[in-house]
């Protein structure tokens, strides 16, 4: 092993226990090792990228849900709880079109020795789409006045238009993994050469978006799309 290959390996193991570092792999000549990559030397880098966003819509998962002693009554009773809350919805200014069912329930009640049928139960869920934040509490008020028969399972928010974020997302991770691969080749004395290999970690960018705390009962809070790329540099 000549003393350019000990270096070398010595800097991979280093990297390898390190646990953020990216991972460095080079060869020197066609009589290196096997891990040779057609004669040349690479480095292989992952950078990411992450914009803030603040979302611009939200879904509210909601329900009905009935008891009743003969399984006619409680289809009748769905109906009717459901028709309740398409109204309560409708006069806060939600479409019909963003009101989509989601899921339907219907079956019997028993004792609990699992045997005996006491009555029926049955549900229907509805996902609604509010693209209108600042009527958040006014929905959720409307849909809890509906009564005991109504269920709210939970929310989630979104960004509308997503793209162009994804896209400044993109830019910044190609960026931060340039940057990287430029100071690993600096530090192993040689000139960042061409891009070999470049690769999005997912097939869709990762949208997450943190609850923050406001004087409103709905919070959309601030969020990120964060995007990360694996790329592959040659050596010089």
């Amino acid at each position: 092993m000549t003393k350019l290959s000990v270096v070398l390996a010595c800097a991979a193991f280093t990297l390898l226990g390190a646990q953020a570092a990216p991972a460095l792999a080079l060869s020197e000549s066609a009589s290196a090792p096997p891990a040779v990559v057609g004669g040349r030397a690479e480095i292989t880098v992952t950078g990411s990228g992450s914009v803030s966003a603040a979302p611009d819509a939200m879904r509210l998962y909601v329900g009905v849900e009935v008891h009743k002693g003969r399984a006619a009554e409680a289809f009748a009773a769905v109906k009717s709880a459901r028709a309740r809350l398409a109204r309560a919805l409708a006069s806060v200014g939600i479409a019909a079109a963003d009101m989509q069912t989601s899921g339907l329930g219907f079956g019997a009640d028993y004792q609990q020795d699992g045997v005996k049928v006491v009555g029926y139960q049955a549900s229907q869920n509805v996902q609604v789409l509010l693209r209108d934040l600042s009527k958040a509490d006014a929905v959720v008020d409307a849909v809890a006045a509906v009564g005991e028969d109504v269920r709210i399972n939970g929310i989630a928010f979104e960004v509308a238009k997503v793209e162009a974020l994804v896209a400044k997302a993109r830019a910044a991770a190609y960026r931060d993994a340039l940057a990287r691969a430029q100071e690993y080749a600096s530090l192993s004395g040689r000139r960042l050469g061409r891009v070999v290999k470049l690769e999005e970690q997912s097939d869709t960018p990762t949208s997450r978006f943190a609850m923050a705390a406001d004087q409103s009962f709905i919070s959309p809070g601030q969020g990120a799309v964060t995007v990360t790329v694996r790329a592959v540099y040659e050596l010089v």
